[in-house]
């Protein structure tokens, strides 16, 4: 099988290669990624010699280029997106154009030049705006709060329209935030991590009070797979590990583990638009394709924060002041 990964040098994509090429014998990877600053060539270094996993730099708004590369694929993971909803509020053109008008540049391409591939495309839970009771299911309208959530929203829509115009083998999945190595400075959990490694005050937003379900890299990794594998057309899969935790609470976590007090944590001013809550249920994916989260958050995060204690060398170029900024989205990127 011949499989594209677009955003494959990001952190959800590089996990995700890595998990194809370490579980599966007969699977070829091509990862596109225009390596912007989200991406990094380091997350794939190990695999360079593999003969199995091939990089190619590009666009995915590349329609030519996208056309030539997808031309005999059997299946196109889109990981390609601007994702740092911070930037997305001060910044908010490059994720017009990457992830609306990327999807449906490579959607275009699959509709003239291989319409027989089969396209997983990777949403968000944020697509849904926020919920105070309950948990959001496929089929509720999507209220996206920030700019960033609306172009995912809008990417979702054009797959769902190519899928049912075009007969396109078309599925989305809508994760909960991940977690794990290799995830970029400017996140939450690897800013609390590297923050506080380097003597600094860790910020939190608002009161801190704000609902995130957590989900290691690897589960979604395999519910992807899962969805490669048995997930039907024009469907929607939300992916969830019923790990809610306030990010007070996240940061808490991580300080104790790294031996500091509550006295490290830095309130400031919260962001524009900020979600209370995100809930998914996730029983489609469960009931349907069998699919299950295998790492719960305690020992998930403690692998994760031994990770980046141990790979200071992967972070230190990355993790400048502006990107470990307690309130990113007032900058100027």
């Amino acid at each position: 099988m011949r499989l594209i990964v677009t955003g494959g040098s990001g952190f959800i994509g590089s996990n995700f290669i890595r998990y194809i090429l370490n579980t599966f014998d007969r699977i070829d990877v091509t990862n596109l990624d225009a390596l912007k600053y989200g991406s990094n060539s380091e997350n794939l270094k190990d695999l360079e010699t593999n003969s199995r996993y091939s990089f190619i730099q590009g666009d995915i708004a590349d329609y030519a280029l996208i056309s030539e590369i997808i031309a005999d694929a059997d299946v196109i993971t889109n990981f390609a997106a601007e994702t740092h909803v911070d930037r997305s509020i001060s910044a908010p053109e490059a994720f017009l154009q990457n992830n609306v008008i990327g999807t449906f540049t490579i959607l275009e391409a699959m509709r003239k030049i291989n319409p027989g591939a089969k396209l997983v495309h990777i949403s968000t839970d944020e697509v849904y705006g926020d919920i105070a009771d309950g948990s959001f299911g496929e089929d509720d309208a999507l209220k996206p709060s920030s700019p960033y959530s609306a172009s995912k929203a809008a990417a979702d829509v054009f797959v769902l329209g190519y899928a049912r115009t075009y007969g396109l083998n078309a599925s989305i999945t809508r994760c909960t935030n991940n977690y794990g190595p290799y995830q970029f400075p400017e996140k939450l959990i690897p800013k609390t991590i590297i923050r506080a490694l380097l003597g600094l005050t860790v910020p939190i937003y608002g009161t801190g009070q704000n609902v995130r379900d957590w989900i290691h890299v690897e589960d979604h990794c395999q519910a992807v797979e899962a969805v490669i594998n048995y997930g039907r057309p024009a469907e929607v899969y939300n992916v969830a590990s019923s790990a809610e935790m306030t990010n007070l609470q996240v940061v808490t976590t991580i300080l104790d583990y790294l031996g500091k007090d509550e006295d490290s944590i830095e309130f400031v001013e919260d962001r524009p638009g900020h979600d209370i809550r995100y809930s998914l249920d996730s029983t489609k994916i469960r009931q349907d394709l069998g699919w299950r989260p295998r790492h719960n958050f305690e020992q998930g995060i403690e692998a994760t924060i031994k990770w980046y204690t141990s790979n200071v060398e992967w972070w230190k170029n990355l993790a400048d002041d502006k990107i470990l900024s307690p309130t990113p989205w007032e900058l100027d990127w």
